[in-house]
């Protein structure tokens, strides 16, 4: 096993949109480098098949105040409204750098740049549906990021493919660079740097059921954590309404936006009961416990699940607008959505909360606000917080390329105000020996057993409805399992891409996340927004307008809720 150490101005952990944008936005004037554990192509970015929300107006009347309140009603009241305020006033200008960099949107019969219908998207403060999603038919992700994938090349950024990071290394009251794990040579290597930022994405793949691809584990919230940091609004999980029964796989918002109609077993179109004036284009949280509880009421198909039907729009329309979604119908379930409708139910796709940051992407320390010097974040590991209890279609990928910029900027400027200092071997020698110790472990526990049990306790206790005698028992079997885990035997003692032992980090990771999240959920005393509790059903804005802090060593403070222009009011669609 060798190591070794490397210098550069940024360090970026993370090939996703907020990283490469990041990168785009600081390498022409400084040495960028950037860690990704998979190929940067393969990023779940890439993934993201509905759009960008901006209110450019191409096919109707919109103005951003209307998608800022549509943010804030679709966060149950719970972002941080003058972080809204920034991201919805700049995505206008995202849209357009895009295009200007490449982007291939595709176009109305103007020849503009197309929009189309979304949930929880409205005109005149929600009195009806808005077509603000700019997309790339339904594969918006995966063109935006190969267009700042090319960037990045273009302005010679150096990447590190296949690195997993190990640690975050912090020394004189600042974060400096991390520790990694070479997957193809077995190697550790020291990477230093001016700033850092955390850009690693979600941690769907702690539940069984998820949109979520398999590197999204939650390694860089859990490395945040570790270093010191806490956890913000980890309780907020969001649950797309339609993933393909029984896979998970998803099912874009933008089937819904296109026409596409939810029915349950009776062929009714239930969204009417639930949302009668947005029907299935209400918020997602709203949409996935109606299709839950159609299912419970005895109206769902045998097995558990819905419809969505999209066999009224046509074939053109469903080619050109949904090949992809069309295309994972056919191939994995062997259906043809052209003639006939889609077997769907929730899947996990988004966590809402994160790494606390500013809105520049500096991380904070505490709820005063308090600086983690050297360290940013940005795109789903990051709480700003932008996306509140629930997140909107499309905001995601705004999200990523306002605040993945915004950190780009201010990474920029930080850097230049610093001195460079060699760092100690220290942390060198404590990825060492972690990894020394995983291979001497000689336990008779398997790394999938544990995977698995927690992936189905997390969909028991922790998913669309919960409790408090749920939550808590969750609780005392994820800390089963974590004792458990300290008796597996790693099997594969091989130096080259050594998957057994990434796995073995990565489920110690999304243990860890497991307990942050059942905490979290059991300390919310409310329902609000993705977190509906059956033994609290109503939003208490008395107590819980505010977010949840969970610190290293499980301790739990709250910070106010930035409002601004919008007073929380009842949730009617």
């Amino acid at each position: 096993m060798i190591s070794t150490n490397f210098q550069h101005g940024i360090i970026i952990v993370g090939a996703g949109l907020a990283g490469l944008r990041a990168a785009v936005e600081c390498a022409e004037n400084t040495d960028v480098a950037i860690v990704s554990k998979v190929l940067p192509t393969r990023s779940h970015s890439g993934a993201a098949q509905g759009g960008v929300t901006a209110a450019i107006g191409n096919e109707e009347e919109d103005r951003w105040e209307w998608h800022m309140f549509d943010t804030v009603k679709g966060s149950d009241y719970l972002a941080d409204q003058d972080a809204v305020e920034i991201m919805v006033r700049d995505a206008p200008r995202v849209i357009y750098e895009l295009e200007h960099m490449g982007v291939p949107f595709s176009r109305n019969g103007d020849g503009r740049i197309a929009q189309r219908y979304f949930g929880g998207h409205t005109r005149d403060y929600g009195k009806k549906p808005v077509k603000r999603a700019c997309h790339a038919s339904d594969r918006t992700g995966r063109v935006v990021l190969d267009t700042l994938y090319d960037q990045c090349l273009r302005h010679k950024v150096k990447f590190y493919p296949e690195h997993y990071v190990l640690s975050l290394v912090h020394e004189d009251g600042r974060y400096v660079g991390v520790v990694t794990y070479d997957l193809s040579s077995g190697d550790i290597n020291l990477l230093a740097a001016g700033a850092l930022l955390l850009a690693t994405g979600g941690c769907g793949r702690i539940f069984k059921t998820t949109s979520n691809g398999f590197a999204s584990t939650g390694d860089g919230l859990n490395l945040a954590h570790m270093a010191g940091l806490p956890l913000m609004d980890m309780e907020f999980i969001q649950f797309h309404p339609t993933g393909l029964y029984p896979l998970g796989i998803l099912v874009s918002e933008a089937a819904r936006g296109e026409g596409g109609i939810l029915r349950n077993s009776l062929g009714e179109r239930f969204m009417e009961r639930y949302a009668p004036t947005v029907k299935d284009l209400a918020a997602r949280d709203v949409v996935s416990r109606a299709i839950l509880t159609e299912v419970q009421q005895g109206r769902g198909f045998e097995g558990g699940y819905v419809h969505l039907d999209l066999t009224h729009l046509g074939e053109e329309k469903i080619l050109e607008k949904l090949w992809e979604i069309t295309s994972f119908v056919r191939i994995y379930l062997g259906i043809d959505p052209v003639h006939e409708p889609i077997p769907v139910y929730p899947t996990c796709h988004y966590i809402m909360g994160g790494i606390p940051t500013d809105t520049e992407g500096r991380v904070l320390r505490d709820e005063s606000g308090t600086i983690a010097k050297g360290l940013y974040a940005a795109g789903e590991c990051a709480c700003v917080s932008v996306h509140g209890a629930n997140r909107l279609g499309c905001n995601s990928l705004l999200d990523t390329l306002v605040f993945g910029r915004r950190a780009g900027l201010a990474m920029k400027e930080d850097i230049a105000k610093i001195e460079h200092h060699p760092i100690s071997d220290e942390p060198l020698e404590k990825a060492k020996e972690l990894i020394g110790s995983l291979f001497d472990n000689k336990g008779p526990e398997k790394i999938d057993i544990i995977r698995r049990n927690m992936q189905s306790l997390m969909m028991d206790h922790c998913s669309l409805f919960r409790s408090e005698d749920s939550l808590g028992t969750g609780l005392e079997e994820i800390r089963l399992l974590k004792k458990r885990l300290k008796n597996i035997e790693i099997v594969n003692k091989g130096r080259y891409f050594n998957y057994e032992l990434m796995e073995a980090i990565e489920l110690g990771h999304q243990l860890d996340l497991a307990e942050v999240m059942l905490l979290s959920a059991f300390r919310r005393q409310e329902s609000r927004g993705a977190h509906f509790r059956e033994d609290y059903p109503a939003r208490d804005d008395n107590n819980f307008l505010k977010h949840t802090l969970i610190f290293p060593g499980r301790e739990v403070r709250y910070k106010p809720v930035a409002v601004t222009r919008f007073r929380p009011e009842a949730r009617v669609y």
